[in-house]
């Protein structure tokens, strides 16, 4: 898959760039800092539902609460062999939605009241098989080992720049530039969170995709992501920042920011919705 592909090399990516760091601190602190990165971030994504959840305000449905909500999430189950994730509706009044959970036995969906008020069945079963093929392509494993990585070059890189402001360096050479690998120290962190945010972006068109094949058509989602995007851009959320990556559209895509391609989690709208209508989504792969 090539967004499978790129994924690859967006880790590769990341591992790289902690690999050069290393070279400036040496193997013993490196390995500190992998081992206090996979530490944080491991925890994160082992209580990842729980966290999402709670960030979210959400409460746990039973079966006779929302019934359309438990008939559309029933039916995917079954197009995707996977085993009935618990699920959530979060009060936030933008409509919005997320899939949580460190694998398809301990998953969790959540949508927000807004999702309900603002958008058909119809096109929030779209939005529901957009986060069952989150679930299904293990894209929270994935994001949790972009963030290990990425907190582990940040970390490493401000050991090296310590190192260097007073007088180490690893095993470098005395011919080495410290001004210029200084500067490059720090914008190796910028570097980890940019690969970080273009894995997340490719892992949206892939579930993008894998939910138009899982309910053979693309336009449920495609309208759906119509209304999201207008909405995500109007009506405020409650959503965490630091949860946002999680949603199907950008809870905070109202806030205006320079670069604003480069520094988001989300691919554009736009060219979601033309992906998921120009029949692409159903070329062999």
């Amino acid at each position: 898959m090539r967004n499978t592909a790129k994924t690859t090399v967006l880790l590769a990516g990341l591992a790289g760039l902690i690999l050069w760091i290393g070279s400036f601190w040496g193997q013993g602190g490196l390995t500190i800092a992998v081992i206090i990165a996979l530490v944080m971030v491991g925890g994160s994504y082992w209580f990842s539902d729980k966290l999402a959840i709670r960030s979210a305000r959400a409460q746990e449905l039973e079966p006779h609460q929302l019934p359309e909500y438990w008939t559309i999430m029933r039916e995917l189950t079954e197009l995707s062999s996977l085993p009935m994730p618990r699920l959530y509706i979060s009060p936030d009044p933008q409509p919005n939605a997320f899939a949580t959970g460190r694998n398809p036995s301990h998953a969790a969906v959540c949508v927000t009241e807004g999702l309900v008020r603002s958008l058909s069945w119809y096109e929030i079963r779209g939005v529901l098989a957009h986060e069952m093929a989150h679930i299904r392509n293990r894209d929270i494993l994935i994001g949790s080992v972009a963030a290990a990585v990425a907190t582990a070059i940040t970390f490493a890189a401000r050991m090296a720049q310590f190192a260097l402001i007073f007088g180490g360096g690893g095993g470098r050479d005395n011919d080495r530039n410290p001004i210029g690998e200084l500067l490059l120290l720090f914008l190796a962190p910028v570097a980890a969170m940019l690969l970080q945010m273009a894995i997340s972006r490719s892992r949206e068109y892939q579930a993008d995709r894998t939910a138009a094949r899982m309910i053979g058509d693309g336009e449920p989602l495609a309208q759906a992501l119509a209304k999201l995007d207008v909405a995500s851009k109007t009506v405020p959320s409650l959503a965490d920042p630091n949860q946002a990556q999680m949603y199907i559209a950008n809870p905070l895509a109202s806030r205006r920011m320079g670069w604003k391609g480069l520094f988001t989690t989300h691919p554009p709208m736009d060219e979601r919705i033309r992906r998921l209508r120009d029949g692409s989504w159903q070329e062999a792969i």
